[in-house]
């Protein structure tokens, strides 16, 4: 079954969140502004948390238990936080709102209302709880996109930094297009009869030399299943390519053609058809670069607006 997941939301929501069975000696974990959270409601959602805990050591764990615990916590108090300007706000969503939301992650999800009712049944999760989760979702950032503060549009020379900033997030594997040009060699072929194999393999390599097509002399000469595309070979990565054509189709440049180079099939002639750097051009990358770019940003805002209404509220953590 298919994990339904809330696409785009940027405040804590978790969907199956594998509450606890043992029965909870609820108290209050923590006030903010006067409003309390539970310990049972840190119940509740502790699961994914706990769950990236990887300590074996008894006392580890507990301290690697209470952290989780305690990042979870701190969670909850800016969702309460939000809650609570929702509300000064007065802040309200249509039915028809909150429909359309559920839509939009049903089709995502690839699901009908049917197996979307099933999939969160199979996370505990009743579709009616669900509704209600998303439209608290919904008004928390409604309230954030009004809290926060509207800054200069962005625009190339922001993404631009942003690029050579973060060039790991880009950074690929660099790979490389040969085309080759086959002359079989058959096990326990005579010297005399891997001499005229040789040789026409240098006819060919003087006819591309004098302006003759690389491709077309593939598709007349090559005994290799790429002859039917003018030998090309498609895109390897460092490591993928027999390494004696790997080295020799490295050394060439773009366009450029090799000598003959012998491997265990026979008599090779190599062109480099296309060389792709590790490090792509901005060109190449400018929409990814701009989403995360806004995302980043998002974060920032939110994480600046976090602190602004922490310093404002009165919060105690009793946990």
């Amino acid at each position: 079954m298919k994990t339904v997941c809330l696409v785009g939301s940027i405040f804590f929501f978790l969907v199956g969140s594998g509450s606890s069975a043992e029965a909870v000696v609820d108290r209050v974990v923590a006030i903010v502004n006067q409003e309390i959270i539970t310990f049972s409601e840190l119940e509740k959602w502790k699961g994914p948390f706990l769950a990236e805990i990887k300590a074996e050591d008894r006392l580890e764990r507990r301290e690697q238990t209470r952290a989780a615990l305690r990042k979870l916590l701190d969670r909850l108090v800016e969702e309460k936080l939000i809650d609570q300007e929702v509300k000064k706000m007065g802040l309200k969503l249509t039915g028809k709102e909150v429909e359309a939301a559920i839509e939009d992650i049903k089709q995502k999800n690839g699901m009908a209302q049917e197996q979307f009712e099933k999939a969160l049944a199979t996370e505990g999760v009743n579709f009616e709880g669900f509704k209600k989760e998303i439209e608290k979702q919904m008004l928390r950032m409604k309230a954030l996109g009004l809290l926060m503060k509207t800054e200069a549009k962005p625009g190339e020379k922001e993404f631009r930094a942003f690029y050579q900033k973060n060039m790991d997030r880009y950074r690929r594997a660099e790979t490389f297009r040969p085309a080759h040009i086959l002359f079989s060699v058959p096990k326990g072929a005579t010297s005399e009869e891997i001499q005229e194999i040789r040789k026409k393999c240098e006819k060919v390599l003087e006819r591309i030399k004098k302006g003759d097509d690389f491709g077309e002399m593939a598709a007349l000469y090559s005994e290799d299943a790429s002859a039917k595309n003018g030998g090309d070979l498609g895109f390897f990565k460092k490591g993928d390519l027999i390494p004696v054509l790997e080295r020799e189709a490295l050394r060439l440049r773009v366009g450029e053609v090799s000598g003959i180079v012998r491997t265990d099939f026979g008599f090779h002639i190599i062109k480099l058809l296309d060389r792709k750097s590790g490090e792509p051009a901005f060109e190449e990358v400018r929409e990814k670069v701009e989403v995360d770019f806004k995302e980043k940003e998002m974060e920032r805002s939110i994480r600046q607006l976090m602190t602004t209404l922490k310093e404002k509220a009165v919060i105690e953590i009793k946990l």
